[in-house]
Order: structure tokens, then sequence, then C-alpha cells
């Protein structure tokens, strides 16, 4: 069985959408995005110039231009007419279960058999719901945000699902300059969400007990194990430092784990409560008044492509 992916449909244009669009359209794909607003189309449009101004900026686009991957991207008004012809159908919509359930039985009258079916889902198990005649054509495409910039996506299919089909998925992503990962099984959470969620409840205890500040945080994270990690990874790092040391860090109990970690962090929740979210509301842990919010997504995302740049030089020759 062989997959030919070069037809993509991508249902939900809202914070991933386009991102994942735009990789797709540079690997050479043609793409019909679909959403259920002319608002949100707007946006989507929008962000999509952009980030390929960004691209161009940064000497990206592979001698393309902005205009040419734009012509390979088009918005279809219903989702029917969005995956007609697709080779494969990327699900990028509002991480709610009963929305998700409700297009995926709308794309089980759709879709022939050989059409992948793909979900973006961060948190859900898709296949606990999945109608069961998609099954076997279904895989997780889990990206991070921002999608056109950030080179992960952990890929894992369904039980059911041929390896071949798996392994499709991954072989167009590493054309389209992605990282991808390969699970052997699901997990909620995947790889790196998991190991972020172990940082988040050390940062939140660090933060609720009063023994550093954000500011703190950051500046010993970027200045430690965040560079290092580029170099040697996780698994590899412990190697380098010795795994009796580690195995003797268990041993000696030197570290444990915060009580009650699993509860919401006080921190977070006077934030939220007063309504500071972050960028999107010009302040969290730190206060962006007075800032260009698109000036400072630009400058993230400039300084983002020379880690990642570093990064990519650091894979191909690791230690």
């Amino acid at each position: 069985m062989s997959f030919e992916i070069k037809k993509i449909a991508v249902l939900g244009a809202g914070t991933m959408g386009p991102g994942i669009a735009q990789t797709f359209a540079m690997g050479g794909c043609d793409i019909v995005m679909w959403t259920r607003s002319e608002a949100t189309r707007e946006k989507a449009l929008a962000s999509l110039k952009k980030n390929l101004q960004v691209f161009a900026e940064e000497d990206m686009l592979e001698g393309k231009t902005a205009e040419e991957i734009l012509s390979h991207i088009s918005f279809a008004p219903t989702v029917a007419e969005a995956v007609e012809g697709a080779d494969m159908v990327m699900e990028t919509i509002v991480e709610k279960k009963d929305a998700k359930a409700e297009l995926y039985a709308q794309l089980a009258e759709l879709l022939p058999s050989n059409v992948i079916l793909a979900s973006n889902t961060s948190a859900l198990n898709i296949f606990e719901f999945m109608p069961e005649k998609l099954l076997p054509q279904v895989v997780i495409a889990h990206w991070y945000s921002p999608p056109q910039l950030i080179p992960l996506v952990e890929v894992v299919k369904s039980e059911s699902a041929p390896q071949e089909m798996a392994d499709a998925v991954v072989a167009l992503l590493e054309k389209c300059g992605k990282t991808a990962v390969l699970m052997n099984k699901f997990i909620q959470g995947y790889i790196v969400n998991r190991l972020q969620q172990c940082l988040n409840r050390e940062v939140f205890f660090l933060l609720d007990n009063g023994y550093c500040t954000p500011e703190d945080i950051d500046r010993a994270a970027k200045a430690s194990f965040i560079p290092r990690a580029m170099v040697l990874g996780l698994c590899k790092r412990a190697d380098f430092g010795g795994l009796d040391m580690t195995a003797n860090n268990y041993r000696n109990h030197s570290y444990t784990m915060p009580e009650h970690g699993d509860e919401m962090p006080h921190v977070l929740e006077e934030h939220v409560e007063k309504g500071e979210l972050g960028i999107k509301t010009g302040k969290g842990f730190y206060d962006y008044t007075g800032i260009d919010m698109a000036e400072l997504l630009a400058k993230r995302d400039h300084q983002l492509f020379e880690a990642f740049r570093l990064e990519k030089e650091l894979m191909e020759d690791p230690v």
C-alpha cells in the first residue's frame, strides 16, 4: 500500500491552521482551507501574508515568492468542497470533543478509505470517539506553535492504521522541513507536552512559594539546560553526566516532587482572574503595555529562525 500526498485539506483556520497550510504549501502541496467564519478566514489570510513576509526577510522561501506559495492555498465554503479530491485531511479545529466528534461524523460520510485523516489534537484521545469506519485511516500529527517555525511534529497512528500510512505522513513532514517523531503508541500529551507539564509544575511551585521571580526562572533556564539540550538532548545528557550519578540522585532522594502539584497554582489563578493572559491581553508574567504586538511577534519569529538554524546544524552533526 502506498500513499502519495499532493493535495491537502486543512480544516480549521485559527491559531494553527494558517501556519500548517503554509508549511505544506512550501513543501509543494496544494492546500484547500475551510473555516466556519468569514472573519476567521480573513484573519487567516492576513496571518499567511505576514508569516510569509517574515520568511522572505529570512531568505527562507527557497527561491519562491510569497505570491507563488499563496497561489497554492485556497479556501472552500464547506467541508465537503474542501476535502473533495484531497489525499490527506489535516484537522486543526477547536480543541473540544463535541466539535471534533461532529466533524469526524461528517468526514466519515465524505472520505474514501484511501484518504489520510490527520488530527492536530493536543490533549484529546481522538481514537476513543473516532467513527470506527475512519480508524484505519487516522493518524495524529501534533504540531507546536507557531507551526510554520517550530520543527517538531509528533506522529502516532491508530492501532488499525497501516504502518505505510504513518510512514507517508512522516515522509511528507520531513519533505516540508519538519522534524517528525513517530511514536510507538498513543499517550496523552505525547512527548514534549508531558515534559513541559513537569517543568510547569516546578515553575509554579517556585513562584507560589516565593523562591524566585518569573524573570529569575527565565534567565536561569536560558543560561543552562535549554542551550545544553540543543547539543545533548535529555537522554544523551544523562550519558555525558554519568548514569551512576543519575541513579544516585534517585537513591539519595535528592529531589522531592512538590505536593499538590496537580492543583491549580495560585499565581496562575491570580493572573487569569485579573484577565492577565499574556500577550493577547498586554500583560501576564511580564508587562507588554505599549508594545506593538505585530512587531513583537515578528521579532520572536526572527529570533526563532536564528535558534533553529543552529539547532538544525547541531542535529545534522550530533556529538
